[in-house]
């Protein structure tokens, strides 16, 4: 039976994480283990579930309860419930909930680069990519077209941020994924763990991504760099292949997520 609360104190501290809390109070350097995420619209939610995700609260409009939140409820029967209608909700967290549910989620440890790179033909590493939309649409298509698993840099928006998480469908539950600790130090550990490496810019000897070559490798990282600069000019001397997508019609270059579903596609493993 779900605990349901009608919110009537928009002060209640049991809210500050859906009205009060910035996405950097969320995730809680400081203390990890404390950190939390929130997960928008019920398949993005299931999602998080299926990946073993802890629930922490839920939120949604009275309406949702008896409708698209029900098969949630089921799944999550001890913990709180807020609700309230939808305007009242717009007060209270500044923005129509469009999904109609929102859930609280405890962070999942961080797994080890070497356990997400575990058993992988093909990877992404995303260097400072800091636009959440752009994150979220890479990793659906990471997921959808054939990548084992992706890695962040630092500078890298947070893939469990709402828009993110929600922008990717919640593939970001089903793909692994994980932060580099130092970068571009750490590609000579991907390296030593046999992978080749694939920069996506433009220079005098980039090869196109058609290339038989690229093909050939059994174990290949795909790296897509920030949407305004692209990969470092450091990081593009390390790869071992520096690759462009042949373009037409005067255009120099795609957008990262779009410019990341052609890569993937084309690069995808054998198996895949």
């Amino acid at each position: 039976m779900a605990h349901v609360l009608e919110i009537t104190d928009f002060s209640a501290p049991e809210l500050d994480v859906y009205a009060r809390l910035t996405e950097a109070q969320l995730l809680n350097r400081f203390e990890p283990a404390k950190g939390m995420f929130i997960a928008e619209s019920p398949k993005v939610i299931h999602r998080a579930l299926d990946a073993g995700c802890v629930p922490v609260s839920l939120l949604m409009e009275r309406k949702d309860i008896d409708g698209s939140a029900r098969e949630i409820l089921a799944r999550c029967p001890e913990i709180p419930v807020y609700t309230a209608d939808e305007e009242v909700l717009c007060k209270l967290t500044g923005y129509h909930l469009t999904r109609g549910v929102l859930c609280t989620m405890l962070r999942p440890q961080p797994a080890t680069v070497e356990a997400i790179c575990q058993g992988a033909q093909r990877i992404v590493i995303l260097e400072n990519v800091q636009n959440p939309t752009n994150i979220g649409a890479i990793f659906r298509s990471a997921a959808a077209l054939g990548m084992d698993a992706v890695l962040l840099t630092p500078g890298c928006s947070d893939p469990l941020y709402r828009r993110s998480a929600r922008v990717s469908m919640g593939t970001v539950f089903q793909i692994p994924w994980t932060f580099t600790g130092s970068w571009p130090e750490d590609m000579a550990r991907l390296q030593a763990m046999g992978f080749k490496t694939a920069a996506l810019a433009l220079s005098d000897n980039s090869v196109s991504i058609d290339d038989p070559r690229l093909m050939g490798e059994e174990k290949l990282a795909v790296l897509l760099g920030s949407e305004g600069d692209g990969l470092a000019d450091i990081t593009i001397a390390q790869c071992d292949y520096t690759v462009k997508i042949p373009m037409y019609h005067g255009v120099d270059s795609l957008n990262v997520a779009a410019a990341s579903a052609v890569a993937f596609w084309q690069l995808r493993g054998a198996g895949s």
